[in-house]
């Protein structure tokens, strides 16, 4: 029944992705029907298809990272795994001048998984909060200034310029086929991780019981590292980073499911899908006058819960 809803809810989003504004499609419309389908079918479309999928990424693989490393802060963005991809991403365009749609996700897959490998190193499968979230930032702030680096360093002098709305994550002005290139490789990453849903709940009784009762952990960790970076690292290529979906997601999936972490990918791809959907429609109905970063919208809209996530964690432990 959740899941029904949950679907459901997914689709009024998505219809009104691509609805909204309804003023701006029906005086086309009225002039020219033909340019009026256009702009749905080339721009609506591609860009509410996008939203879909890269808040499902973020969403399932959020939840995916926040079940090996016991620890709900440890989400794509918050452990580095965005901002990795962004610079693989940006390594791959502007210094090695790979144009390509798979040239930029080789990038990113691999700019994702070297972050996600330094967390493991540095942090540990089982970091406790404090060690996860320092780790994390110390790889994203590493990433970033690397990021910085790669584009000072880069051939075209306009390199900042033209990575700017990129690197603050937008869905503007992407095809079909873009959004496509991304769907793919993360509908295959999440088919994935939905059939290893019981390996991923064994979790939550510990190591040692989901060891005991067959499951190989350690290839399961792996498994999960290689699918985040596929996954994000194919929507980053496309559309760049975008933050705090794949942390808020999950903790309400979770509470959807009884807590079990496994069952939770699924919930959660499909509220990070809705989550970022509707981020979207507020950058886009706003009237601001001029286009703001979908990034920057999760962003202030998700850091106030962080920040909420974070006090009620100590609260908690201090009691």
């Amino acid at each position: 029944m959740t899941r029904l809803l949950l679907t459901m809810l997914v689709a009024g989003a998505f219809l009104l992705s691509l609805a909204l504004p309804l003023a701006s499609f029906t005086d086309l419309y009225a002039r020219d029907s033909g340019l009026a389908w256009s702009l749905l079918l080339e721009l609506r479309l591609p860009r509410a298809m996008l939203a879909l999928t890269y808040g499902a990424a973020l969403g399932a693989c959020g939840a995916a990272v926040q079940t090996i490393f016991a620890n709900p802060l440890a989400s794509p963005d918050l452990t580095g795994t965005t901002s990795g991809a962004a610079l693989g991403a940006v390594i791959a365009a502007y210094l090695l001048e790979f144009t390509s749609p798979f040239a930029l996700s080789l990038g990113s897959v691999a700019g994702a998984m070297g972050a996600l490998g330094l967390l493991l190193l540095l942090a540990g499968p089982r970091a406790e909060t404090s060690t996860l979230l320092l780790a994390g930032l110390a790889i994203s702030a590493l990433a970033g200034a690397l990021t910085t680096l790669a584009l000072a360093l880069a051939p075209s002098p306009f390199a900042f310029y033209d990575a700017y709305e990129w690197l603050m994550g937008s869905l503007v002005d992407r095809s079909l086929s873009q959004s496509l290139f991304a769907l793919v490789p993360t509908l295959a990453c999440i088919a994935v991780l939905l059939t290893h849903v019981r390996a991923l709940d064994s979790l939550a009784l510990g190591e040692q019981s989901a060891q005991s009762i067959g499951y190989d952990i350690r290839r399961l960790r792996l498994l999960v590292v290689a699918l985040t970076a596929v996954a994000v690292g194919a929507c980053v290529a496309v559309c760049g980073a975008i933050g705090f979906i794949g942390l808020v997601a999950p903790i309400f999936a979770r509470r959807l499911t009884g807590g079990r972490p496994g069952s939770a990918v699924l919930p959660a791809a499909l509220i990070g899908g809705v989550l970022l959907l509707a981020a979207d429609l507020v950058v886009r109905v706003a009237p601001l006058g001029r286009t703001l970063p979908i990034g920057v919208a999760t962003a202030v809209l998700g850091a106030p819960f962080f920040l909420w996530l974070v006090t009620h964690m100590r609260w908690k432990l201090g009691r």
